[in-house]
């Protein structure tokens, strides 16, 4: 039977931007479930400032529980890597296998920021408290996430909402080992590098995880589906 996959999207973004791979995915025969966490994408009008970790974790976790999801494969993209730990914290026995596409990871009991370089947080703090008084700050340029294609830069211009910073700021509260005794599967973008997961690649060498790249930019997901999408049904545990 095949394994049904929970795609988590990253910061600023929404399941909107699993448009491209999803369809690929289902063509081989899953399904796909692309949940926008609370406080982004369509969702962007529910960020409260109680909106956190936990709020993100939950709303994955509730997927799994409401469409009663067994042997699944959960991937995380980019931030998203950091709610997919979690949910493999809270709900390891769903689980078949974690994919980090490009992900942020940090050691366990450490927020999202310490993965971060640190003139990074502070811009992105900073940023926060002058544009919405600590809330959430903009999201960047497209060209940020290694989107280069003007046509695919204006999708995500009009798509990409404010990233709320207490996703950052406050822990997961993962504990090791990380991803608590699922298999962890790491696809690095290489073309180009996203400075910001940089730090995670000695957590995963540390782990032990599996490890493959991508020669595309951050959002892969946008600049090259195919190649994402084969990666994901073709490289994964038991696959």
């Amino acid at each position: 039977m095949s394994s049904p996959y929970v795609l988590v999207h990253g910061a600023c973004h929404g399941g909107w931007c699993w448009r491209r791979v999803a369809p690929l995915l289902r063509a081989a025969g899953h399904e796909v479930f692309t949940p926008t966490l609370t406080g982004f994408g369509e969702r962007a009008h529910l960020l409260t400032p109680h909106v956190g970790p936990a709020t993100l974790v939950r709303d994955v976790v509730a997927v799994l529980e409401c469409e009663e999801l067994s042997d699944v494969v959960l991937v995380g993209h980019s931030f998203g890597a950091l709610v997919a730990l979690g949910v493999a914290q809270e709900v390891p026995g769903r689980l078949r296998e974690v994919v980090l596409l490009d992900g942020v990871v940090v050691d366990a009991g450490e927020p999202g920021f310490a993965g971060l370089p640190a003139d990074a947080v502070a811009g992105r703090i900073a940023l926060a408290e002058r544009t919405s008084g600590g809330l959430s700050y903009p999201p960047p340029e497209p060209a940020a996430f290694g989107v280069d294609d003007p046509a695919d830069r204006a999708w995500l211009i009009r798509r990409l909402t404010p990233q709320p910073l207490r996703a950052y700021t406050e822990p997961f509260g993962l504990r090791a080992p990380l991803g608590a005794g699922v298999p962890v599967r790491y696809v690095c973008c290489t073309a180009p590098a996203y400075p910001a997961v940089h730090s995670a690649h000695a957590i995963v060498r540390r782990e032990g995880w599996g490890y493959s790249e991508l020669a595309t930019g951050h959002d892969a997901m946008v600049t090259a589906p195919e190649l994402t999408a084969a990666e994901l049904v073709g490289r994964g545990t038991g696959r």
